[in-house]
């Protein structure tokens, strides 16, 4: 699960600007975002941070 968090925090950061809208919620830009993993068995929480070319992960659940 961790190679899967790293990878996805990779893509989200090489997507710069375009991070501030992946994920949840869908009716707004920037803050705290939301992310599927593992084929809807959990999800990630992170912050984009474009002009510092990362993501912050908060939290990851994982349902079982």
């Amino acid at each position: 699960m961790a190679a899967e968090v790293e990878r996805l925090t990779t893509e989200l950061a090489a997507l710069g600007e375009g991070s501030v809208r992946i994920g949840r919620p869908t009716d707004r830009e920037g803050g705290p975002r939301e992310f599927d993993i593992l084929g809807g068995r959990g999800f990630i929480s992170f912050l984009p941070v474009p002009r510092h070319e990362c993501v912050y992960v908060c939290d990851i659940t994982f349902y079982g």
